[in-house]
């Protein structure tokens, strides 16, 4: 992970759903705490995870990625979304002892559990990376329910040819939506669309950080 000047801390803690782990990014003189999790096809890894924790400790946002127990576990399918949430909650008292400010978040599944328990846990806000708006090919089975009850001040970052629901398909509501252009659902972009994959991470780390700076 190319962290630049930020040194990653791993730390374990026990859930109710099994043993989930922490990568902590810190910041010099944190005002905020982003907490993010992963997808249900991969970990921490994701190009948009690892740009987040490189570019953010720079803007006074500390960074805390999130692996959950059946990440850690090893196993290759994600349970069901009650188990998510099971585990995203347990690891709430760690991520909030540090006495900051936390924004819960994540990538696709990570995204929906951070909708859905935001307001319960007494987040500062959400932020839903590559949102699955709906299974690809599926338009009628929408999940917008879970993106417009978040609660809290919502930021959407979604590839311009994401599958699993593009920016234009999003209902109206009361959140921001930015797009990366060509990017699908991991913001991968094609190399005939001219735009590279550090310009594409520059568009989405520069959306979350103003984002995150109106938030304070």
């Amino acid at each position: 992970m190319n962290t630049d000047a930020v040194t990653p801390r791993t730390e374990t803690f026990e859930t109710e759903a099994g043993t989930a782990r922490v990568t902590w990014l810190d910041a010099p003189a944190p005002r905020l705490l982003l907490a993010l999790g992963h997808g249900a096809g991969g970990g921490i890894e994701a190009r948009d995870l690892r740009a987040i924790g490189a570019a953010l400790p720079a803007h006074g946002v500390s960074v805390a990625l999130v692996e959950q127990p059946w990440r850690v576990a090893g196993k290759k399918l994600a349970p069901a979304p009650k188990t998510l949430d099971t585990g995203w909650r347990g690891l709430w008292p760690a991520l909030t002892a540090r006495g900051l400010p936390v924004v819960a978040g994540g990538r696709s599944a990570g995204a929906r559990v951070a909708c859905r328990t935001a307001a319960p846990l007494g987040a500062r806000a959400v932020l839903a990376l590559s949102f699955p708006l709906h299974p690809p090919g599926r338009p009628e089975k929408t999940r917008a329910d879970e993106l417009l009850g978040s609660g809290v001040p919502t930021l959407v970052v979604q590839g311009g040819n994401d599958p699993f629901g593009k920016p234009a398909e999003f209902p109206p509501g009361d959140y921001r939506i930015t797009e990366v252009p060509y990017g699908d659902h991991g913001f991968a972009v094609p190399k005939k669309s001219g735009t590279t994959e550090e310009q594409a991470m520059e568009i989405l780390t520069g959306s979350v950080a103003g984002w995150l700076a109106d938030l304070a």
